[in-house]
């Protein structure tokens, strides 16, 4: 959380009314404590959110209606990617990213065992959504859409929003806001039967014309790896062919759109395998689904690419339908 700083631009008692206001917000939210249900009805997909943390984020991302389960999954996973270890360069920590200053004014002992710990997912994960809350609360008056003012008031500071009357013109503030905001159908159950991806025939079509090719670890079809590929590599390739750019490893490409159910599968859409079916940071495997059963995937060290049954490997987890 990049919060430090946006004090020093107001006067001392602006600082102070800010910091009481702020203080009173989490205190107000925390009050609600396990979620109140007060957020919109946005059910988690299943398997989006590791299954240490699914029950944390279902209550607590409905402490208030700027916020919902699968924005708050969103977020962390932005924040961390789901490690309760993480530690960046500006010293943030956790699973929320809270730099020591911000934990020390708005960390929760929401486990009730005597201690705020930035480090137990079970004090950060209601904290950061808390605090999400109590920064809602106060940039309420902005104009614009409010969940995105809330994202980022806790990417900027408050004081930023309102100076701006929204987001504020900072580049690293307005990505951290599209991508989280992005991110969110990835996390969301989808109400409707989802459509197919407009680019899965082609996504296809390049795959297919790669059937034989010789597997290589890390390989991303350039001349330097002899057009050789890995399993993601492959599908980061097919679908680049029709302009939807995904991560390069498998575990991020399964928060890059909507998670079909098994029985929606769709040509074109990706087919995970993960060593732990509650955990998408296990996924060890990406394929193409192409219908009947089968995919396209690029499979180990010594194989070619090749059509083959989901159901050769014992470990699916799930799907995703790439979205540009």
């Amino acid at each position: 959380m990049r919060k430090a700083g946006w004090a020093a631009a107001v006067g001392i008692s602006l600082v102070l009314t800010l910091m009481a206001l702020l203080v009173v917000g989490t205190y107000v939210a925390a009050s609600r404590l396990g979620g109140a249900g007060v957020g919109p009805a946005v059910a988690l997909a299943p398997g989006a959110v590791p299954a240490q943390y699914e029950k944390l984020v279902r209550q607590w991302g409905r402490l208030c209606p700027e916020l919902n389960p699968a924005l708050l999954a969103a977020q962390l996973y932005q924040e961390s990617g789901w490690n309760p270890d993480a530690r960046s360069p500006a010293d943030a920590r956790g699973i929320g990213q809270f730099i020591p200053g911000t934990w020390a004014t708005h960390g929760l002992d929401a486990n009730g065992d005597g201690r705020a710990n930035v480090w137990d997912p079970e004090d950060a994960i209601p904290s950061a959504a808390s605090y999400d809350c109590a920064l809602a609360g106060y940039v309420e008056d902005v104009p614009g859409d409010p969940t995105a003012n809330m994202l980022a008031a806790y990417n900027a500071g408050p004081y930023a929003v309102i100076k701006y009357a929204g987001v504020p013109p900072y580049a690293e503030t307005r990505n951290y806001v599209q991508r989280i905001q992005s991110l969110e159908d990835s996390f969301a159950q989808p109400l409707e039967r989802l459509s197919p991806s407009k680019q899965a025939a082609g996504a296809i079509n390049f795959a297919q014309e790669k059937l034989g090719t010789p597997y290589l670890w890390g390989g991303d079809g350039t001349p330097e790896d002899g057009g050789r590929f890995d399993c993601s590599g492959l599908t980061k390739a097919a679908y680049a062919s029709v302009g939807v750019e995904l991560p390069r490893v498998a575990n991020d490409q399964w928060n890059t759109g909507p998670h079909p159910a098994r029985d929606e599968l769709l040509p074109g859409d990706l087919v995970f395998f993960a060593h732990d079916l509650g955990d998408p940071r296990s996924i060890h495997h990406v394929g193409i689904y192409v219908g009947g059963g089968y995919m396209i995937d690029a499979p180990y060290t010594g194989a070619v690419i090749r059509f083959s049954p989901i159901d050769s490997l014992p470990d699916y987890f799930g799907a995703t339908r790439p979205t540009a």
